[in-house]
């Protein structure tokens, strides 16, 4: 789509409540006049809200309401009337039983805000990685002109000389704990160090997974996704996001003309050169749901398999978010996709510029950090979607966090029928799993656990661990956290809890698993499966009401995004008829 700017002055979406002198304008208008606002700022200058998701119970985000102050003030300073408003926060941290069963909540709720309320653009202002994408699919299903700023990564964690990552190594340090090579005074010692600051996880987690992928779709302004959350210059990306905001109402610039296919490929690209989340798979999945666009499982494989991961930052490298900020940031890695030919140059930006003018004077300054291409961490990055008897719509991988000897691998499954079994077996010394076994997890899709829980890097068993075995090969309808590592694969669709084949996976069975070749295959015959598919029942007390039962009933498969079935597609921002 050609983007050709909208006239200015025109009437704007938020005089059909705040116009005129009607009883019901008045009604409006009146109301909010009771904070103090002159009448003039109701003359026809663009309201922006500012849609926030700080919260006390969102520790990601809780520096943004002073990040608000500075987005109102580069409204202020555009022209514009900026107005605060808190949305649903869903926390990874502390949200059960996973913050992904509120992404789709967070998103309709972020969506009929926007559409049932008087203003003509927002600034999304977002952190934690669910608010990134919920927030984003609010504003593609409305189509009003949006733009993210997100709070930024917390400072580099430090412990006796080591870089910590948070979330990282957390999952490093409970396996050394289980290994016996730490004690859980040490675990305690390091915890503070892993969270030394206001902001997301400081390794390349989904936090700033998601931001980058805000920042490649161009709905960020250009090097928002690496400042740490307290640098003085995420604030100044605040201000100057707020500014920006105001200018493409007046253009009419939404998210239509920015979240295209060139758009999201360039994202899906970007996350194989960063060493992405596989989280972000669903999440630009269900976006793209929301604007139109086709994307699947195939693009995600076909676009990232040639791209290389040359971030070098944990879980799949050495360093963390704020070296990525001092080496230059996500406009570097941009860069240098496009000078390899593996970005689209002229997809469209919220400034206005086209990707390719955005970062035309990126530098590196540290290529450790970010790393030239023939010295990337791998060659062949992206995520790898395997397809087979057992994942007929996919399944996936982070190649970049795996180990290379495990790539290619058989090994008889260790199944466990749900994430209690796991914690009731995993330590027990009886069970029958060494380090060529394949753990399997079953009913941790997004019906099953309910919500797709962060629970696929299942933790190796501790006989296994003091051998000094790092990894092991791990298979599960489930997500894992961005800042975990490991041959993990995720997101097995058709889940368990649906019938689909990884549910008669049993004890014993042997699995294939080549990543090369793309292939995941159970090593059971066809009329075998189809035997036991026939005599599998469904999970027993699932929901009968409330949000659980909407969830259950509408959530789509992870290879589809696991979005609501009714919330495909863009629903446009009507204005709704005044009841007053």
């Amino acid at each position: 789509m050609k983007f050709e700017k909208a006239t200015w002055p025109r009437k704007l979406r938020s005089q059909e409540w705040y116009g005129g002198t009607s009883r019901d304008t008045i009604y409006h208008r009146g109301w909010l006049k009771n904070q103090g606002h002159p009448h003039d700022l109701f003359d026809g200058r663009p309201v922006i809200g500012i849609l926030n998701t700080w919260s006390d119970l969102t520790p990601c985000n809780g520096h943004l309401r002073e990040l608000a102050e500075k987005v109102k003030a580069g409204v202020w300073e555009a022209g514009g009337f900026p107005l605060e408003v808190p949305v649903f926060s869903a926390s990874e941290n502390t949200f059960r039983p996973t913050a992904m069963m509120y992404r789709n909540l967070a998103a309709m709720a972020v969506e009929e805000t926007m559409r049932a309320q008087p203003i003509d653009g927002a600034v999304l202002l977002v952190g934690c990685d669910k608010t990134t994408p919920s927030l984003l699919m609010g504003a593609a299903s409305t189509d009003l002109p949006s733009i993210v700023v997100t709070g930024g990564p917390m400072l580099n964690g430090w412990f006796r000389g080591e870089r910590i990552g948070s979330g990282t190594h957390l999952w490093k340090f409970s396996e050394a704990i289980k290994a016996g090579e730490i004690s859980p005074e040490d675990f305690l010692e390091a915890e503070q160090a892993m969270s030394r600051s206001s902001g997301t996880c400081n390794t390349m987690g989904t936090a700033s997974t998601m931001a980058s992928m805000a920042e490649a779709l161009g709905m960020a302004l250009s090097g928002n996704a690496a400042i740490p959350g307290v640098d003085s210059r995420r604030k100044v990306m605040a201000q100057m996001t707020g500014r920006r905001i105001v200018e493409m109402v007046k253009d009419d610039l939404r998210p239509s003309h920015i979240m295209t296919r060139k758009a999201f490929e360039n994202a899906i690209r970007t996350n194989g050169a960063i060493g992405g989340s596989t989280n972000a798979v669903v999440h630009l999945l269900a976006m793209a749901g929301r604007v139109g666009i086709d994307i699947t499982l195939d693009d995600w494989d076909k676009l990232g398999r040639d791209v290389p991961t040359i971030v070098n930052l944990m879980p799949s490298g050495q360093y963390l978010m704020e070296e990525f900020f001092y080496a230059g940031g996500l406009p570097v890695v941009l860069k240098s996709l496009l000078d390899g030919g593996k970005l689209h140059g002229d997809a469209l930006t919220v400034s206005g510029l086209t990707m390719a003018e955005e970062v035309s004077d990126a530098r590196n300054w540290n290529e450790d950090v970010i790393r030239p291409v023939d010295k990337a961490l791998t060659s062949q990055g992206g995520i790898a979607v395997l397809k087979g008897n057992l994942a007929p719509n996919g399944a996936v991988l982070k190649p970049s966090a795996a180990s290379p000897q495990l790539m290619v691998h058989r090994g008889r499954a260790v199944v466990f029928e749900d994430i209690d079994d796991y914690k009731a077996k995993i330590n027990d010394e009886a069970l029958d799993i060494d380090e060529t076994c394949i753990m399997v997890l079953k009913n941790c899709g997004p019906k099953g656990y309910p919500g797709m829980a962060e629970v696929g890097n299942m933790g190796l068993p501790p006989k296994v661990l003091r051998k000094g075995i790092k990894d092991m090969v791990r298979i599960s309808d489930a997500r894992m956290s961005g800042t975990a590592y490991g041959t993990v694969i995720l997101h097995t669709s058709p889940e368990a809890a649906v019938g689909g084949p990884l549910a008669i996976v049993q004890d014993g069975d042997f699995i294939e698993v080549d990543v090369p070749n793309r292939r995941i295959h159970l090593d059971v015959s066809d009329a075998e499966i189809a035997r036991r598919l026939a005599e599998w029942t469904p999970l027993p007390d699932q929901p009968k009401s409330g949000y659980a039962k909407m969830f259950l009933d509408h959530v789509d498969q992870a290879h589809t995004g696991a979005d609501f079935d009714f919330l495909k597609g863009c629903r446009g921002a009507a204005v709704p008829k005044d009841s007053h």
